[in-house]
Protein backbone atom coordinates (compact mmCIF):
# COMPACT_ATOMS: atom_id res chain seq x y z
CA UNK A 1 0.00 0.00 0.00
CA UNK A 2 1.72 2.90 -1.04
CA UNK A 3 1.74 6.33 1.29
CA UNK A 4 -0.71 9.11 0.84
CA UNK A 5 -0.74 12.61 3.04
CA UNK A 6 -3.66 14.59 3.21
CA UNK A 7 -3.76 18.07 4.06
CA UNK A 8 -6.51 19.81 5.29
CA UNK A 9 -7.91 22.68 6.67
CA UNK A 10 -9.28 22.33 10.36
CA UNK A 11 -12.70 21.79 10.96
CA UNK A 12 -13.59 20.02 7.32
CA UNK A 13 -14.72 16.22 6.85
CA UNK A 14 -13.41 13.75 4.76
CA UNK A 15 -14.23 13.20 1.13
CA UNK A 16 -16.10 9.93 0.39
CA UNK A 17 -13.05 8.32 -1.01
CA UNK A 18 -10.93 10.04 1.22
CA UNK A 19 -12.85 8.03 4.02
CA UNK A 20 -12.92 4.40 1.62
CA UNK A 21 -9.25 4.99 1.71
CA UNK A 22 -9.04 5.10 5.37
CA UNK A 23 -11.55 1.95 5.43
CA UNK A 24 -9.47 0.37 3.35
CA UNK A 25 -6.17 0.82 5.40
CA UNK A 26 -7.82 -0.40 8.83
CA UNK A 27 -7.83 -3.74 7.21
CA UNK A 28 -4.49 -3.61 5.61
CA UNK A 29 -1.92 -6.31 7.87
CA UNK A 30 1.15 -4.72 9.67
CA UNK A 31 4.58 -6.02 8.13
CA UNK A 32 7.19 -5.57 10.82
CA UNK A 33 10.86 -5.71 9.91
CA UNK A 34 14.47 -4.87 10.96
CA UNK A 35 13.57 -0.99 11.67
CA UNK A 36 10.68 -1.50 13.08
CA UNK A 37 9.71 -4.98 15.14
CA UNK A 38 6.97 -6.21 16.60
CA UNK A 39 7.55 -5.17 20.39
CA UNK A 40 6.78 -7.01 23.38
CA UNK A 41 4.11 -6.09 26.08
CA UNK A 42 6.76 -4.88 28.34
CA UNK A 43 8.42 -2.90 26.09
CA UNK A 44 5.27 -0.86 24.86
CA UNK A 45 4.82 -0.13 28.65
CA UNK A 46 8.19 1.68 28.32
CA UNK A 47 7.22 3.92 25.63
CA UNK A 48 6.66 7.73 27.42
CA UNK A 49 4.62 11.00 26.41
CA UNK A 50 7.32 13.22 24.84
CA UNK A 51 4.88 16.13 24.79
CA UNK A 52 6.03 18.20 28.03
CA UNK A 53 3.67 21.52 29.15
CA UNK A 54 7.04 23.45 30.08
CA UNK A 55 10.83 22.39 29.77
CA UNK A 56 10.07 22.28 33.94
CA UNK A 57 7.86 19.03 33.50
CA UNK A 58 10.51 17.83 30.88
CA UNK A 59 13.75 17.89 33.17
CA UNK A 60 12.03 16.16 36.07
CA UNK A 61 10.26 13.42 33.71
CA UNK A 62 14.48 12.67 32.16
CA UNK A 63 16.31 12.95 36.18
CA UNK A 64 13.14 10.38 36.74
CA UNK A 65 14.22 7.79 34.00
CA UNK A 66 16.28 4.90 35.14
CA UNK A 67 18.05 4.64 31.72
CA UNK A 68 18.54 8.69 30.83
CA UNK A 69 21.80 9.12 29.59
CA UNK A 70 22.68 13.30 28.52
CA UNK A 71 23.48 13.26 24.81
CA UNK A 72 26.97 13.87 24.14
Amino acid sequence: MENVIFRRTAGTGLTQEEQAMLEKAEKYPLEYDEDSPKLAPKQLAEFRPVHFDNMEERMRAMQNQETFAPAQ
